[in-house]
């Protein structure tokens, strides 16, 4: 990770979750690093996300979609960690313009940005397993068939190849992460936009039941932050990686009711119940699904090394502390 001391590093969506927590790293590497997020409300910016290191970055509060921004903000930058987008399956499929916006045509026009003020700039695309849909066979690996189930994944999608076909066609380094069920400090826990754990998260806390919907068997694999933090790093360093896809995942595979046991269990209280699926949810949810990651184990050596039990702990711990900056509540 040395090779980052010293450059410079642009984050798109880097109040989020995902970005804070990269930013972080970056700076304790020696990074100069530069922050680019909207702070729509609906999405997972937050300023106490980077309290910490908040004199130690840069922050622009610009929206991807604002493309004269985003080609000032890239000229001379070394790596782009394009974390930006729009995450909720459920609202992509209430407002699929929105979500094309964000999640397809502003990538382009980085991508075009790119091309244009910096071409030597190495990207980093955060992806997403949801693209796959609901899987022919488990674990998933890169081969399986791409077939979205929402509007979400097929910009996402979308959003992924423009990068592919940027690094094939112009040369401009650029390799696409597709993230799992990611969970951490810093996650959106105010709702379900981001991941069902952030809501989990907060029930818990605030003394109310968890919902799990459906039999509670669906099967998932998780990466604490840290560990999705250190792929991204992996990817932006290797040259390897360039024009490459790779999927993220756990040796951990769990169900959610299971899920929901071993969250209880760590002395925050609370209980789980089972509900039927809301007809919008069923109709988009895939089933089972956890990933084959060999890949990104055999070419970038990266293996995930926090534990769902451990990780888990870490984040309930740091939203009892600090809930104050993500939610409104008096538990």
């Amino acid at each position: 990770m040395k090779i980052y001391k010293g450059k410079k590093v642009l984050i798109t969506g880097g109040l989020g979750f995902i970005g804070s927590n990269l930013a972080r790293t970056l700076v304790g590497f020696g990074a100069q690093v530069t922050l680019v997020d909207s702070l729509i409300p609906q999405y997972g910016g937050n300023p106490f996300n980077i309290a910490d290191i908040r004199n130690q970055v840069s922050v622009n509060v610009c929206d991807v979609r604002d493309s004269f921004a985003l080609a000032y903000l890239l000229q001379d930058q070394d790596y782009l960690f394009n974390l930006a987008g729009q995450t909720s399956h459920l609202d992509s499929m209430v407002d699929p313009q929105t979500d094309l916006e964000i999640n397809a045509a502003a990538q382009l026009s980085i991508l075009e940005a790119c091309r244009k003020v910096n071409p030597g700039l190495k990207i980093v695309f955060a992806s997403t397993r949801q693209l796959y849909g609901k899987p022919d066979y488990l674990p998933v690996d890169e081969k399986h068939p791409i077939r979205p189930v929402d509007v979400n994944g097929i910009n996402k999608l979308a959003g992924e190849w423009y990068h592919l076909l940027y690094n094939n066609v112009y040369g401009i380094q650029a390799c696409a992460l597709r993230l799992t069920n990611t969970y951490g400090p810093g996650m959106r826990v105010k709702d379900a936009r981001q991941t069902f754990l952030g809501i989990w998260v907060r029930l818990l806390i605030e003394g109310n039941p968890i919902k799990v919907f459906g039999d509670g068997l669906q099967l998932r694999d998780f990466n604490y932050v840290d560990d999705c933090v250190s792929a991204l790093l992996l990817a932006g360093a290797s040259e390897h990686a360039n024009g490459k896809v790779y999927n993220l995942g756990s040796k951990e595979v769990i169900g959610l009711k299971d899920l929901a046991q071993m969250i209880i269990e760590l002395g925050y209280g609370g209980v789980y119940e089972l509900l039927p699926f809301p007809p919008e949810r069923k109709a988009i949810d895939i089933g089972d699904y956890y990933s084959d990651y060999s890949l990104i184990i055999a070419e970038l050596g990266w293996q995930p090394t926090i534990g769902l039990r451990e990780g888990l702990a870490n984040t309930m711990a740091y939203y009892a502390e600090h809930h104050r900056h993500y939610w409104d509540a008096n538990p």
